[in-house]
């Protein structure tokens, strides 16, 4: 499902629904952020970090978004499959601060992009707590 790895980040295809679609017949806007976090879920769970039972795999797993912003660009018009490509702009002690691209298969026609930090918590208090150096090393390979 993941796609080659570019000169940053990484590429992974995702599949456009007709339940994805407004009335009309274009990707709803809140969708994009679903597609994104898909991508970005499948391709850590790749590297084994994930959720297994209801439990993560990894104390990194154990994430929440802090902020999230996207621009349009154009419309996605009908089913199949788009690319969503992905990097990590700026990796801190609890945050990782991602750039996205919501794509055609070819890279040519850029449908959306943005921004998302996500911040490592403790499962015990809710409060950040630092990446593990397995965690950090993972994500270093996304920086751009």
């Amino acid at each position: 499902m993941t796609t080659q790895t570019l000169q940053h980040g990484a590429v992974v295809r995702m599949p456009v629904h007709f339940d994805d679609l407004d009335a009309m017949g274009v990707l709803h806007n809140s969708r994009y952020a679903v597609l994104v976090e898909r991508a970005v879920v499948l391709w850590w769970a790749e590297r084994g970090v994930s959720f297994a039972g209801g439990r993560p795999t990894t104390p990194d797993a154990f994430n929440v978004v802090r902020e999230y912003a996207v621009t349009f660009h154009r419309p996605v018009t009908g089913t199949g499959e788009i690319a969503v490509h992905f990097w990590v702009d700026r990796l801190g002690t609890s945050s990782a601060e991602y750039g996205f691209r919501v794509t055609s298969l070819d890279s040519e026609t850029v449908f959306a992009e943005g921004r998302r930090v996500n911040i490592r918590v403790d499962p015990a208090t809710m409060r950040p707590a630092p990446w593990t150096e397995h965690g950090r090393g993972i994500a270093a390979t996304l920086l751009r």
